[in-house]
Order: C-alpha cells, then structure tokens, then sequence
C-alpha cells in the first residue's frame, strides 16, 4: 500500500471475484436466481401480513417490516455484484462506495433490532402471556420498529461519515466483492484508530447486545417451556419460536465470526464466503423458514390463491 504522498482515490477497484475465472458466469446465474427468490419470498411474506385480516398479531407486524428490511439490505449488495461479475474489472466510485456502505450499515443493524424485537414478542407472548396486549400494543410495537430503523440510521451515517472522512491515497484495491467496513478502512491512508473502534462499538452495540438479549429472552421461554406440563404443550410452545430462532443463529452467527474474529487470523476467501452467506444466501432462507414453518401463513397463502387463482 502507496502512503499519504499518492494520489487522491477516486474510485475502488473490486477484486471479490477475481480469482473465478470462467465460474463467474455460472456464479453470475446462481446469485441472480437467489435474488429473484429472495425478493419474491419476502415480497409475498409483506402482501400475506397487509392482505389477511388473520395475521394482525404483533409478531407479524415485525415480520412484515423485517421482510422489508430483507429486501433492501439484499438490493444494497446484489445488483452491484452482478454487474461486477460481467464485468472485466470492477470498479465503484467513491461517492457510491460510501452510499452502498451507509445502507449496508443501516439495513444491518435494523435488521439486528428487529430481529431483538421479535425475541421479545415472543418472551411477552409465552412468559407474560397475561400482560401480551399491553406489552405489546400497536404504540409500543410501533415504537419498537421505529426506534430499530433509527439505529440503522444513526449508525450508518456515524460509521460511514467517520469512515470517509478518511484519506484515501495511493491504493484502491478492495479484496471484496462490496465496500464492507473492514475491507474499505484498511485503505485509509490515515490512522483508522477512530474507524477500528467505531466498528468495534457497532459489533458489540449492534450485534452482540442484540444477540444477548435474544438468547436472554429463550432462556427465559426455556424455563417456561420446560414448565408445560403436557409435551404436546411443549411442542407447541416450542414451535412458535424455532423459526426465529433458526434465523437468529443464520443471520448472527455468520455476522459474529466476519466482525468478531482476529485480524490476524482474517483470510480473503473466508470473508467472502462468510459474506456471501449473510447477504445473498441468508434473506433467501428466511420467507421460508418463516412461511413453511408456521400453519396461520401457509393458511393465509392458501386462502390468498383461493381467492385470486381459483375464483373461490
């Protein structure tokens, strides 16, 4: 890496796909039908909790937004990427770098929230079942969805600002297929003090709490299910929340091991793949997980075919 006597970057080159050769047209194909997919599933996820008079429960609110969020965080990165891989040397801009790094940043931790979000649901509707509708009410899960959409924001332009205000001289080669935080701060012609800890803070604001309250709220729904007295009960208990909780571990574990781990035990292709998962592969799972899984949307599916394909 050139010093602080090169010149200005004013664009990125993108070097996630280099060493693909003649696998990026068939990877071209594979992350385009991921993405269709993906932007179906949670599209009809978002129709069937609008549409259905029978799926206005909290937990639904949250999943429609987290669908939402789904699709814009996999449109930050996506497209991007397929335009890279046709092309012969990838580059972006700098402006458009830190514009995919700001949304990436956002929809992230908004995603993490809401995901905290409906933990809670789930810790009020089995353990506090009594006090559900006050817990809960339209004000509150509202608020709850609100406040997750402005740590995405705050976020994303603390971090991304902090990250750009940077100098960039001299290199511009990211080792990615998109402007993550890492990749782009070891770029920086300066000292990233500033960035390192601000990512450091992120992870554990944004990742880590989360995930602790999360794994706070199933121990507690444990405890409350170990408690059932019936196993039928326990299974039925037990259903309502393994979809999100299978999501949780998806969507945290991947992100924890990206941003968490050494730096020194870093490697280029591990990243990648790690990153593929949590941006492309991930959002594809869950309107199924969240779908297959749960017999009041498979319901709702089945009356919304009836009602427009079958005329009945």
């Amino acid at each position: 890496m050139e010093g602080g006597n090169g010149s200005a970057v004013t664009e990125f080159i993108l070097l996630g796909f280099s060493g693909f050769g003649s696998l990026r047209g068939a990877l071209f194909w594979g992350v385009l039908c991921i993405y269709v997919v993906t932007l179906l599933g949670n599209a009809l996820t978002i129709l069937l909790t609008l549409a259905d008079s029978a799926l206005r429960a909290p937990m639904y609110f949250f999943l429609r937004h987290f669908s939402l969020v789904e699709i814009l965080y996999t449109t930050t990165i996506v497209p991007r990427m397929l335009a890279d891989l046709l092309a012969s040397c990838p580059t972006i801009p700098l402006a458009s770098c830190f514009t995919q790094l700001y949304f990436f940043a956002l929809f992230g931790v908004t995603e993490c929230c809401l995901l905290a979000a409906m933990a809670y649901d789930r810790y009020a509707a089995i353990c506090r079942p009594l006090q559900y509708t006050s817990l809960l009410s339209p004000g509150a899960c509202a608020a709850l969805v609100g406040a997750s959409y402005l740590m995405g924001v705050v976020t994303g332009t603390t971090h991304s600002v902090c990250i750009f205000t940077l100098p960039f001289r001299g290199a511009n080669t990211i080792h990615h297929f998109l402007c993550d935080i890492l990749p782009v701060l070891r770029l920086a012609s300066a000292s990233t003090l500033r960035g390192e800890v601000g990512n450091l803070a992120i992870t554990v604001a944004f990742i880590l709490a989360p995930f602790s309250l999360i794994m706070a709220s199933y121990v507690c729904i444990l405890a409350t299910i170990l408690g059932v007295a019936t196993s039928q009960g326990r299974r039925k208990v037990f259903s309502t929340c393994s979809s999100h909780l299978f999501v949780v571990v998806l969507f945290f574990g991947t992100g924890t091991v990206a941003y968490m781990k050494p730096q020194a035990a870093s490697s280029r292709d591990t990243d990648q793949i790690l990153a593929v998962f949590y941006t492309v592969v991930t959002p594809m799972f869950n309107p199924f997980i969240y779908t297959l899984r749960n017999k009041e949307v498979t319901g709702a599916l089945r009356r919304l075919l009836r009602r427009y394909c079958w005329g009945s």
